[in-house]
């Protein structure tokens, strides 16, 4: 938030129509400034550097990619912007994907406007809001499965490795990850393909899973 009190908005969503209502019902707010609007990734990653919101509302589904990419993307850049994704399906997997990835919030395109609002401010305000629903339904997963056979895929991965596992699983990105073991951001990134490959994993997201599900069953 500004020093005027203004919350900034950055608007990405390929659809126009759901665009122009969000704009029209941010707009009327006398403490929030919509101050640009994309329908593409591409598009929102040149324009959000160069408007400097303080709240990203981001589309997950998208022509070129995934909102989720461009809350990560916009995340390692710019710690400050707060991203709160909006999408009309309750998608697990975007959902893990989007807590990885740093999102602030997580809310379906059904919410009602005064809760989007509130939503807005909340985020703005550094308040983590994810939709209840989705998130009861990601900590049920996280909680169920996992065994001694997942256990043994750790002895497999090196020392490093596993610190770099440890570091996903708090939700650090490759650039956060590097800077605090002293490596490149490159580095990481073939650090995590590799640890991945060896745990039997596509995502990011399945890593930080695992890690919560063995914390879990510590205790």
């Amino acid at each position: 938030m500004r020093e005027d009190g203004r919350i900034r908005v950055f608007l990405l969503d390929d659809h126009e129509v759901v665009r122009r209502g969000v704009h029209e019902l941010l707009a009327v707010e006398d403490d929030i400034e919509v101050v640009g609007e994309a329908g593409t990734a591409a598009e929102a990653l040149a324009r959000i550097p160069a408007t400097q919101p303080d709240v990203a509302v981001l589309d997950v589904r998208l022509p070129d990619g995934s909102g989720v990419e461009v809350c990560r993307e916009v995340r390692s850049q710019h710690a400050s912007v707060q991203c709160l994704m909006l999408t009309s399906y309750a998608d697990d997997e975007a959902l893990f994907d989007a807590i990885m990835a740093g999102a602030s919030g997580y809310v379906l395109k059904a919410i009602r406007g005064t809760e989007l609002l509130t939503a807005v401010r909340d985020v703005a305000a550094g308040k983590s809001l994810l939709d209840p629903v989705a998130t009861a339904r990601v900590l049920e997963r996280l909680r169920g499965g996992g065994g001694p056979q997942q256990d043994d895929r750790l002895a497999h991965l090196t020392d490093q490795e596993r610190r770099i596992l440890d570091l996903i699983g708090e939700g650090l990105t490759n650039r956060q990850i590097g800077e605090q073991l002293h490596l490149a951001e490159k580095t990481i990134k073939n650090y995590v393909s590799s640890l991945l490959s060896k745990l039997g994993m596509q995502r990011r997201s399945q890593a930080a899973a695992y890690v919560a599900r063995m914390q879990a069953e510590k205790h």
